[in-house]
């Protein structure tokens, strides 16, 4: 059972998500705190690959008020931890591909760990946008005219 910190609602309207995995992230200890009472956004995060090592890029973690001086950076760049064999298939498929790693959503595992759901995502075009809006609003139409039908 897992504790979900927050999601990143945004890529799942821009984004067409291929593949996830989970990946540990990297952190220092008043950022843990600042993690374990919600105060993370993923809005506009993005992740690349450098040096065979895939850093989290514009995530911002709140500093941490009791921690005083000892608080990071909010919006540094973070290290996200794969194995190698997983990053250099990820590095492959990106470059192959033309793909993004965007973060989807941020949680605690069952072990306590601040884990991070990374996903591979291809870029939607405006057009793929507004069939998904029609897509969903037909959907909610088609719901509440089942529903009023059930109440005659």
């Amino acid at each position: 059972m897992s504790k979900d910190i927050t999601k990143n609602r945004k890529a799942f309207r821009d984004y067409e998500i291929l593949e996830t995995m989970e990946c540990g992230i990297e952190l220092k200890g008043s950022e843990v705190k600042s993690l374990r009472a919600a105060k993370m956004n993923l809005e506009d995060s993005f992740a690349r690959i450098e040096k065979r090592e895939v850093i989290l890029y514009n995530t911002h973690i709140s500093a941490y008020a009791q921690a005083s001086y000892l608080n990071a950076e909010p919006l540094r760049p973070r290290k996200l931890l794969l194995h190698r064999n997983q990053i250099d298939k990820l590095e492959l498929v990106i470059k192959q591909r033309r793909l993004t790693l965007v973060p989807l959503k941020a949680y605690f595992n069952d072990r306590g760990r601040a884990k991070i759901e990374l996903a591979l995502c291809k870029g939607k075009k405006l057009y793929d946008r507004r069939q998904d809006v029609k897509r969903k609003e037909a959907d909610l139409a088609i719901r509440r005219t089942l529903k009023n039908r059930r109440k005659y």
